[in-house]
């Protein structure tokens, strides 16, 4: 890994269209979403709706997976994403949201989130994270995870499969009554149990018929979120675990945030609702 080249911005295709008979989420078009002044906790009408746009956005997720090989570009699986989406009657939600310009987002190596689908071009050894969320029903369902490319070395290796772990954990951890931070807390103790960092100013958040509710998932241990837990609640939890430094850099495009020392980074993500007994993953393919 020592000798991986670091990324570079490519060049942006077109912007893809999505056919005219597909509702588009409210902020299409406009500077930013409405602030979002609902509840946390969704009645079971809107939960239902939920799963089914979670696993659209999962299987658009895998199917742009697929083709993750040396020598395809990142604008390739945001094509594939973004038409499995269409087909299936749902708006990509990220295309748009706040001015981004793809229907996902594409985090190799370095990149913590929210990297952009251009004429990079995968190698050998890299690390790819693909976050997906789709817009059906008037609710979306968001989800990622953190791919290998061809051979990858076994540092990178360990670092993905500890990233998914950790999320597991996380989602064992929610119960009806806890506080959120209980979240932060079980990914915190088991990141540095490898010396990972773990990123702090990207974080978890409320979803539902708002993309981004104003609920917050912070995934360390944080005192002052202490939101409490309740059946009904829907919300993602997205864990980005780093092989060095959680501080960050942006990019010129204000939206690829790499980690400051340029190390690795991974991250996986669920939207769940929270049930009388523990949480249910709405991301399920």
């Amino acid at each position: 890994m020592s000798g991986q080249s670091l990324l570079v911005p490519g060049k942006l295709s077109p912007t893809r269209t999505v056919p005219a008979s597909i509702p588009r989420p409210e902020y299409v078009g406009k500077q930013g979403p409405t602030p979002y002044d609902g509840p946390e906790v969704q009645d079971a009408e809107t939960i239902e709706r939920m799963r089914i746009a979670g696993r659209i956005a999962a299987r658009a997720m895998e199917e742009a997976a697929k083709l993750i090989a040396p020598g395809v570009t990142t604008d390739e699986l945001d094509r594939v994403a973004h038409e499995y989406m269409c087909d299936h009657g749902a708006y990509p939600s990220t295309l748009g949201y706040r001015g981004f310009p793809k229907s996902l987002c594409s985090s190799v190596n370095e990149v913590i989130c929210h990297g952009i689908p251009d004429t990079t071009v995968l190698k050998d050894g890299d690390i790819v994270n693909l976050d997906v969320t789709a817009y059906i029903g008037g609710v979306h369902g968001d989800n990622n995870a953190t791919y290998l490319c061809g051979e990858v070395d076994e540092e990178s290796r360990l670092l993905v499969e500890r990233t998914r772990e950790s999320l597991n954990r996380a989602i064992k951890a929610v119960k009806p009554g806890r506080r959120i931070n209980i979240i932060g807390r079980v990914i915190e103790s088991y990141a540095k149990r490898f010396g990972y960092g773990v990123v702090r100013d990207f974080t978890g958040h409320g979803i539902n018929t708002s993309f981004h509710s104003g609920l917050i998932v912070p995934h360390y241990d944080s005192p002052h979120h202490t939101t409490e837990i309740k059946p009904g609640m829907t919300f993602t939890i997205e864990p980005m675990l780093t092989l060095g430094t959680h501080e960050y850099d942006m990019w010129e495009d204000g939206w690829t945030v790499v980690t400051k020392d340029r190390k690795r980074t991974a991250q996986f993500e669920h939207t769940l609702v929270v049930t009388e007994t523990g949480a249910e993953i709405l991301t399920l393919p």
